[in-house]
Order: C-alpha cells, then structure tokens, then sequence
C-alpha cells in the first residue's frame, strides 16, 4: 500500500462557511466489524506527557483519545472536559495501547502521525564526521518539537462545524480553508461520525491552515448549473439533472482538489494489527514539488478499503525539513555529499542545516575550518 484508497465513499456537494469549506463523504455501507469512541481525559490547559516505553517521553496537548473496538457493541461519546485540576500523565505507554484481552485499541488521534514526523532519522548522524558535534552523535535530534494550532485557533471553523449539516450516511469529510485541503477525516459508520464531528476543533492543525484561515478571502459555495430548462420537463428529468451535477463536483473534487492527497505515493508504517484491520500510520516523500503533503494515521480492513483515516497538513518549512532530513540520511550525513545530491555548496547546505533549526548539531569550529581550506584551495 503506497497510496490513500477512499473506494466506497462518494463525495457530496461542499457546504462553506467564510473561508472554511467541509466537502463531505458519504458511504453506502459502513464498514463491518469497527467502531470509533472516544475517550475523554481530565485534564487542565497544559500538556501531557505520554512515556514511550524506550526513555523517551512524548509531550503535547491531548484532548482526547480514540477507542477501536472490534469485537463488542460501541461505547457513546461525550464532550471533552477541561477544568481547572492540575496536569496528569495520560496514562498509556505508549501511543497505541491494547486493552488486555479485549478486542481494543486506545490511540491518541494525530499523535501516532505526529510522533512518525517527529522520529523522523530523529538518531542523527551514523558516523561522527568532523562537521557534527559529538552530542548530536550521542543525543541526535533530541528534543525536537514542531508547533501545531487547535481547531479553536482557526478563525470560522467553530462556527463553521456548528452550522454544517450531516449527510445521512456521512462518514467523513474533507475540510478546507481559503480552498486549500487542511485536512480529511474517515470513520467507519455514520453514527460514529455524527458523534466525533465536533472533535474536529479539538485536532491539531499545522501553520499553513492557521495562515490561511486569517489572511484568506471566503470562498464561493457550490452551485449546480442546470442550463436553462432544455430537456428538463419533468421531476424525473430535474433528478436526473441533479445527479449528473453532483457526479461533475464529485469529479472535479477528486481530480482537482483532492489530487495531492490521494496521488501522492506514501511511506506507510503498520503499529498495530487487530482482528482483520490495520493501523497505519504515514509520511509523504518530501519533494520539493510545490505540492501539498500531509502526514496521518490510517485503519485499513481485510479488502485494503480505509475505515478510518486523519491527515495533518504539513507547512512549508516541516516539508523541508523533513526533506533535508531524508538526504542527509541518504548520504549517511556526509555534508560534503549531500551538497553534491542537492546540487547545491557546501556552505549553502551548512546555512539550510542552521535554517532549518539543526544548526545546534554542527561542530562549528570543524565547519568555519573546512568553508576556510575549501576557500584557500
């Protein structure tokens, strides 16, 4: 599996709200066998911390997790609490937990693909070259941290979600802000999505869509053209019209809209496998193509159709990070070969190093000495 499959769901016209567009997906079946809850955590505004189980902590605000349940009846869903009682450690050691002897996941919903981006050659350098410090040999990319905006923080999406109206069969959505994707969300059965819609402005949005949200103009709703009466005598005629206006958006949605997501070839990680479905969790190839990438967590059945599914648009700067990332590891963090890879010199590659905020890992003395020989040479 290199790719997003959404076989099964069929878009349904956009609903906007100012800049804030919701296309939603609807299935004609659920998928059997799978359920989504949630489960809330006390908690106050500051973070959580969650042990890894290897020495590592993962630190991050945590409203909420997701409970897949594969083998009983599903539990309800209810709000989220937020008071005034002092931090607590979500208590799992991991991001994805299985109840002991219960066909049951707990996960922490865009935590599992945040971590994935977070660990990214998070060991650093392999091979203690001159350039590299010795601590970045012995601790890596260790702390490493990327900011991220509550749903609450996107200008219109509150009120956006509030006024939105649920299609019947409704098991997900594609959210755009200023018509640029921020992000796709699946669940299994309607019912599930009915109670998590909400929870959509307690997720994670990156820096791209917070952007957009403030400075982009409202976008124009969807409105089907069905000419000027030719052809259309009757209701039957009028439904047939309707149909084949919804099939045009579905289709532009999918080829136009949607294409960078569901295009681009991804690197998928199994974390857990229970009963006959998958969690995965992905990341982009990180090309510098101008296109969107989105990292995310994805529950695939037997069939390789996606029962669950959340993305994380990346910014600009995550991407290229995570692309500098990609060829220093390629080159085994050689400097003098990764500029060679990245067409580029080597003192331009020591300054995308500081840019992109690993400047910390440099023996700077090693590298003023090597800009000064390549200088005199």
């Amino acid at each position: 599996m290199t790719r997003i499959d959404l076989s099964g769901l069929v878009v349904r016209p956009s609903q906007v709200w100012g800049g804030v567009r919701l296309v939603p997906l609807v299935r004609d079946q659920p998928v059997e066998g799978l359920r989504l809850r949630r489960e809330v955590y006390a908690r106050s505004w500051g973070p959580d911390t969650v042990d890894v189980g290897d020495g590592t902590a993962y630190t991050s605000y945590v409203p909420h997790g997701f409970v897949a349940d594969w083998g009983g009846a599903p539990g309800a869903v209810y709000g989220t609490r937020l008071g005034d009682e002092p931090p607590v450690a979500v208590p799992v050691r991991r991001l994805a937990r299985r109840w002991r002897g219960e066909p049951r996941l707990r996960f922490l919903p865009l935590h599992l693909a945040v971590e994935g981006y977070l660990a990214l050659h998070f060991g650093g350098p392999s091979v203690l070259w001159d350039e590299w410090s010795g601590e970045a040999v012995r601790r890596g990319l260790s702390p490493r941290a990327e900011a991220a905006y509550a749903g609450w923080e996107v200008p219109g999406l509150a009120e956006a979600l509030g006024v939105f109206e649920i299609h019947p069969g409704q098991c997900g959505m594609m959210l755009y802000v200023a018509d640029a994707l921020a992000a796709a969300f699946v669940v299994p059965h309607p019912d599930d999505y009915r109670l998590l819609h909400a929870t959509l402005v307690e997720d994670l949005f990156g820096e791209l869509v917070h952007q957009y949200a403030h400075y982009g103009a409202p976008v124009g709703d969807f409105a089907a053209s069905l000419g000027d009466g030719a052809g259309v005598s009757s209701l039957a005629d009028l439904r047939r019209a309707a149909v084949r206006a919804e099939r045009e958006w579905a289709e532009a949605h999918d080829g136009l809209m949607a294409r960078d997501l569901l295009e681009t070839p991804y690197a998928f990680e199994r974390v857990h496998t229970m009963g006959g479905f998958r969690l995965y969790r992905f990341l982009p190839p990180f090309l510098r193509s101008g296109q969107e990438q989105h990292i995310g967590e994805l529950i695939s059945d037997r069939r390789g159709r996606t029962a669950y599914l959340k993305t994380f648009r990346l910014s600009e700067k995550q991407i290229r990070r995570g692309h500098l990332l990609r060829r220093l590891a390629d080159t085994d963090w050689h400097l003098g070969r990764t500029a060679e890879a990245l067409g580029t010199s080597y003192a331009e590659l020591v300054a995308r190093i500081t840019r992109a905020g690993f400047g910390a890992l440099l023996d700077h003395h090693a590298v003023a000495r090597r800009l000064r020989d390549s200088e005199e040479g």
